[in-house]
């Protein structure tokens, strides 16, 4: 199996609790293998009930009045024994069973087995049941006391790189020069610019990866690719029949779009007569799905940026760039792999980095475009109160840069600087950092420090 580095994540949820986990995401991503690595380090006995492949599951919980009620029929159901204290129980694609969603709370209570849930955003809005299942708080979106929840993606570049058999000790030395913006070694530098031309095509969706590294057949991974966008197609024909049409419509439009001049959806070439209200809920439910990954345009690239977002103005990106390469086709893995120099990876870095960002805790992303300035492909916020532009560029010009050198000019912007991904290795121009691309695997959101304040009113006492 392939290690994932939410495993860490989960592991402390099982270690230091004893409430449930839910994983959400995509389809095959990876959630139930997750679960199923836990069970090999964690426990000793293991039940997976799934309510796609069983429908007749949901009777566990339909009518049930407690947990007694529910572990009298999950022990009739289960085709193992259940040994307290020492079972991990999963419910797998629980969107397809909401009442176990709703009564998850009932089985943590009681207390004997650990339990885990996996739920698949395609196919159902799987929101409503998180929804239904959270407690107010400061985190409205997550339940407290007896669920967490945690949103899984495809393999990331460095899960990638340590998957295919590049050694910890080399991304270790990659991620210091990154910090420290010094030069990889050369040799370094081209072998992982390699691997990244190969992590373009075979992308982070698990089972493409598991059959690149049993086979090395690209024909195989490709395979694979085909049934992963099958099955996203089946999903979106089985949601909300009124909009499929405009769901299929928009979900096969996204490498066209991405290769166009401004890579930008453009209402009309939809439908003339449809405005964009029409259409919002579908992008709405394909960014939800995690089919795709939203980039929106902001006036000023200034913080807080969601309140500079517009909302009628976004770019959509593959949810995998080696889906996207797939849908591509015309020979481009090879010419990918071979580092053609005429090639246009335009598109392809620039999912490759939305992705990226998506993966380590940027949510929202965004972009800045305007007609003085000029386009600037993404614009996050590190966490630190600042932003930050990004420029990937995947050719030769990559010191060609007009709308970050005006947004850097800017004093009102008050940015400090910019990054650009490209090709070359590491080196610096005034306030801009030119980054080999793969170094976009180490681009995180800083995590936010617990703020600590004490009200002083002993003068009103």
């Amino acid at each position: 199996m392939i290690s994932r580095r939410i495993d860490k994540e989960i592991d402390a949820v099982y270690r230091d609790s004893k409430i449930a986990l839910m994983l959400t995401g995509a389809r095959q991503v990876g959630k139930t293998n997750a679960f199923r690595r836990l069970a090999e380090r964690m426990f000793k006995n293991y039940v997976e009930i799934n309510f796609i492949e069983t429908p007749e599951a949901r009777n566990i919980f339909i009518g049930a009045a407690n947990a007694k009620d529910i572990l009298l029929r999950l022990s009739a159901f289960a085709d193992r024994p259940l040994i307290p204290g020492e079972t991990l129980i999963l419910f797998d694609e629980v969107q397809r069973c909401p009442e176990c969603v709703t009564q998850i709370k009932f089985l943590v209570d009681e207390g004997s087995y650990r339990y885990g849930l996996t739920g698949s955003l395609l196919g159902v809005e799987l929101q409503d049941l998180k929804e239904k299942a959270a407690v107010k708080s400061q985190d409205a979106s997550k339940p407290v006391g007896y669920m967490d929840i945690k949103e899984m993606y495809p393999l990331d570049f460095e899960e990638f790189a340590l998957a295919v058999g590049v050694d910890r000790k080399i991304l270790d030395h990659i991620h210091e020069c990154f910090k420290g913006r010094t030069p990889v070694d050369q040799v370094v530098h081209e072998q992982m610019m390699r691997v990244l031309r190969l992590y373009l095509i075979v992308g982070g969706m698990p089972f493409p990866v598991w059959q690149y590294i049993q086979t090395n057949n690209l024909q195989n991974v490709a395979e694979a690719q085909r049934a992963i966008l099958n099955l996203y197609k089946k999903d979106i024909s089985q949601y909300d029949p009124g909009n499929k049409l405009y769901l299929d419509e928009i979900f096969d439009l996204i490498p066209s779009e991405l290769n166009a001049k401004n890579k930008r959806f453009i209402l009309k070439e939809l439908n003339r007569n449809l405005k964009f209200q029409r259409y919002e809920n579908s992008f709405l439910w394909m960014k939800d799905a995690g089919v795709a990954i939203s980039v929106h345009n902001v006036e000023e690239p200034t913080v807080p940026l969601l309140l500079n977002k517009q909302r009628s103005l976004f770019k959509l990106f593959q949810n995998d760039v080696g889906l996207l390469a797939y849908q591509y086709a015309n020979g481009i893995q090879l010419r990918i792999l071979s580092g053609e120099a005429n090639i246009n990876f335009g598109a392809v870095y620039e999912n490759f980095v939305a992705q990226e960002l998506l993966s380590h805790g940027f949510e929202s992303l965004y972009y800045f475009n305007s007609k003085k300035q000029g386009e600037v492909d993404f614009v996050i916020e590190p966490g630190d109160g600042t932003v930050l532009p990004i420029e990937v560029k995947s050719g030769k010009d990559y010191e060609l840069h007009h709308a970050l050198a005006n947004i850097l000019d800017n004093e009102q912007y008050n940015i400090h600087g910019a990054i650009v991904l490209c090709n070359e290795n590491v080196h610096e121009l005034g306030k801009k950092a030119y980054l080999p691309i793969y170094m976009a695997s180490f681009i995180r959101k800083e995590r936010s420090v617990p703020v600590v304040y004490k009200l002083d009113i002993d003068a009103l006492k």
